[in-house]
């Protein structure tokens, strides 16, 4: 008998604080807001406080897709965690994450692919459960901490990047959920975006603090924009394909939402309605590999989707790392 993975249950969760592009136009002695909404498409977005962390985000989105699953925390046979801003170096978010939860029964397992991670994940978790009877329930978890790494005198990044966690429940099935996917990478362009110091290539030092740079998110170098403009509407073709569907069977796209203006070029190329694509931009701000399944659970708590529909997930992010996956929605 074939074995399948579904999404049976989603989550998200974003902290209390709240500045709106007002707030930093204040902030920064500026106005920003004309292009921060206008062509990133941000009215908004949320911190955490200096007592919460990437683990309180992924344990309250956790929580969330658990309960949407109709489950309990000990039904969890595996949770992955798709970070990069991890609470530690080391140990590993998912493991504080899997005994926060009470999943006693879970094993679990950080990936880091930044923006692309949870996409990423999603292929993972899908894949242990087609392979393995002993995986059922797994909880993925992509969480974004990224406002404790900001430099708030940096427009070009503390306007940009919020905090926030999504989560869903994959779960064996008789009838096929996931369907394709398929992940890329380009490392040529690892020095572009990131925050360089703190690992094994640059320590952190006094001479490091001093500088305040490197251990902050950093733009080094504008990406092209091809990569994106490009990159998307190939793989989202590529692994179209690889699921036997075409960009007419597709009822939702969820790309990474980093750029609204993107995403209308985006869809432009398909030539696809933005009825077809859920943004959440205006409201969360961009939470990295948090913003796809804060995407998808927002849209399905508006009601966007409906049993049998085709929903693809597109994700990209520094490395170079690009994943896309083919979904049918059976909830």
């Amino acid at each position: 008998m074939s074995r399948y993975a579904k999404i049976v249950g989603t989550g998200s969760y974003v902290p209390e604080k709240m500045l709106t592009n007002h707030d930093l136009s204040q902030m920064l002695g500026e106005d920003i807001n004309t292009f921060v909404s206008q062509v990133v498409g941000i009215e908004r977005r949320h911190f955490c406080s200096e007592k919460e962390n990437t683990i309180d985000l992924a344990v309250a989105a956790g929580r969330k897709a658990i309960k949407s699953a109709n489950l309990n925390a000990e039904e969890i046979d595996l949770i992955i965690v798709a970070t990069d801003t991890p609470a530690y170096i080391s140990p590993a978010t998912s493991p504080i994450v899997q005994s926060s939860l009470g999943a006693k029964n879970a094993g679990s397992f950080d990936i880091n692919c930044a923006c692309a991670g949870f996409v990423t994940a999603l292929k993972t978790a899908a894949t242990y459960i087609i392979g393995d009877p002993e995986y059922k329930n797994i909880l993925v978890i992509g969480a974004y901490a990224m406002s404790k790494y900001l430099d708030w005198d940096d427009k070009k990044t503390c306007t940009i990047f919020a905090d926030g966690a999504g989560a869903v429940v994959l779960q064996a099935s008789k009838e096929p959920g996931y369907l394709a996917s398929k992940l890329y990478a380009d490392g040529q362009y690892h020095s572009y975006l990131g925050i360089f110091a703190g690992g094994t290539a640059m320590p952190i030092t006094k001479e490091v603090l001093k500088e305040n740079k490197y251990n902050k998110v950093r733009f080094l170098q504008k990406y092209p924009t091809e990569i994106n403009m490009e990159g998307w509407p190939n793989i989202v073709k590529e692994t179209l394909k690889k699921a036997n569907a075409e960009l007419k069977d597709v009822k939702q796209l969820f790309f990474t939402q980093v750029n609204l203006s993107t995403i209308k070029a985006v869809m432009e190329r398909l030539e696809l309605p933005m009825s077809l694509t859920h943004t959440i931009m205006d409201k969360w701000g961009y939470t990295g590999s948090a913003c796809i399944p804060m995407a998808l659970d927002d849209a399905v708590a508006l009601g966007k989707l409906q049993n049998g529909d085709l929903i693809v997930m597109c994700a990209s992010g520094g490395g170079l790392n690009m994943a896309c996956t083919v979904f049918r929605w059976s909830i």
